[in-house]
């Protein structure tokens, strides 16, 4: 019979247990239709009843087991152990606030290797995030002590190092920090790595974000730094994830002549402005408004003209990191390549506390809505 769930699988989706099933179809809610002596469930009425009852289902059951003392996000603001974001983007060098997360070690001048410059023959469509892919796997591959997790922090700053290093120049490198290395593979214009740093610090955990979940979900099977680097990359690719930023990146490079004629011209097609709202921020992202402010001396924004003409929401990370490419003539995918490389400090420290727990325990089972045996 198509479409049916067993009471087991009915009760997951619910979020309940078998006998609250029963319950459900003593009360009328649910109707149970025997199968082969077996009690089943018609899945769009299980549907329909998950969500008028606002249940979580298996995804919570996964999400629920994971226990974490990386970031929190409470009131429309973002820590890392226990410090805010944005004071930490103000006061410290990435390479610090990277060993904060990885090891709850507080450090001052910390120093990355210097990377070494992976050469890959890619074709001139290949994006920064294609190239940053592609040295995550040469560097890999070229690393025979990958497997041995309790090197993860000393393989995370040796990876990022790499990253950064393996991305074209387009000026010239002034400083040995990694904003200062990144600023010359980005921007033609004389550096200003402290905003280029703060941005890094801004992006490098966000709880349990989707691409952080791949990751965690990776390092589960104890999958070593280089593979769960790879998967927190796969997620981050996706449209509604890191891509965002390189989709407002465009959209306000096309509003600078005329702000408010690029929103006329959305609304009027009943396209989304992008940048704007979160899943998890209710009225303010701390991220957006703490490098909006540090870009404002560096002249006018097209963002903010943007921004006067959505008054019932707000900006989010993926408008100020727009903008930042924007002010400094990076490339559309720069916001991308931000993203990721600060990203890589998240997914590590995840990955070393998943490494912790019992291996393969995110492993659940789907809801079988087809044919029946």
């Amino acid at each position: 019979m198509e479409s049916m769930l067993t009471t087991n699988q009915a009760a997951r989706r619910l979020g309940v247990k078998p006998a609250t099933v029963y319950a459900y179809v003593s009360r009328g809610l649910l109707t149970s239709e025997k199968l082969n002596r077996q009690s089943m469930f018609d899945v769009a009425e299980v549907e329909a009843l998950a969500q008028r009852t606002g249940a979580r289902g298996a995804v919570a059951a996964v999400t629920d087991r994971i226990r974490t003392r990386i970031s929190l996000l409470e009131h429309d603001r973002l820590y890392y152990r226990g410090r805010s974001v944005t004071e930490l983007s103000a006061s410290k060098r990435f390479e610090d606030v990277a060993h904060w997360l990885w090891t709850s070690v507080d450090t001052v001048g910390l120093q990355f290797p210097e990377g070494q410059e992976i050469w890959m023959a890619l074709p001139d469509s290949a994006t920064l995030t294609d190239r940053i892919r592609v040295a995550v796997a040469l560097a890999s591959a070229g690393d025979p002590l990958r497997f041995d997790l309790e090197r993860s922090v000393s393989t995370a700053k040796a990876l990022i190092a790499d990253v950064v290093e393996s991305l074209p120049l387009v000026g010239k490198p002034q400083g040995t920090d990694i904003a200062d290395r990144l600023w010359a593979r980005l921007s033609p214009l004389p550096p200003q790595p402290e905003i280029l740093n703060a941005a890094l610090i801004l992006l490098a955990d966000h709880d349990l974000a989707v691409s952080t979940m791949a990751a965690r979900v990776a390092a589960s099977a104890r999958a070593h730094p280089y593979a769960v680097v790879s998967a927190g990359l796969g997620a981050m690719e996706g449209q509604k994830h890191g891509t965002a930023t390189t989709l407002a990146h465009r959209f306000l490079a096309q509003a600078e002549a005329d702000p408010m004629g690029a929103v006329a011209e959305r609304l009027r097609t009943g396209q989304r402005i992008p940048g704007f709202g979160h899943r998890i921020y209710q009225a303010r992202d701390p991220r957006a408004e703490h490098l909006l402010s540090q870009l404002r001396p560096h002249g006018s924004l097209v963002a903010d003209r943007i921004i006067e003409t959505q008054p019932l929401t707000f900006p989010n990370i993926d408008l100020a990191l727009a903008q930042l490419g924007l002010t400094f003539q990076m490339p559309p995918d720069a916001g991308e390549a931000i993203f990721a490389i600060a990203r890589i400090v998240g997914w590590i420290a995840h990955a070393m506390e998943e490494y912790q727990e019992p291996g393969l325990r995110f492993r659940a089972l789907g809801v079988y809505t087809g044919d029946r045996p």
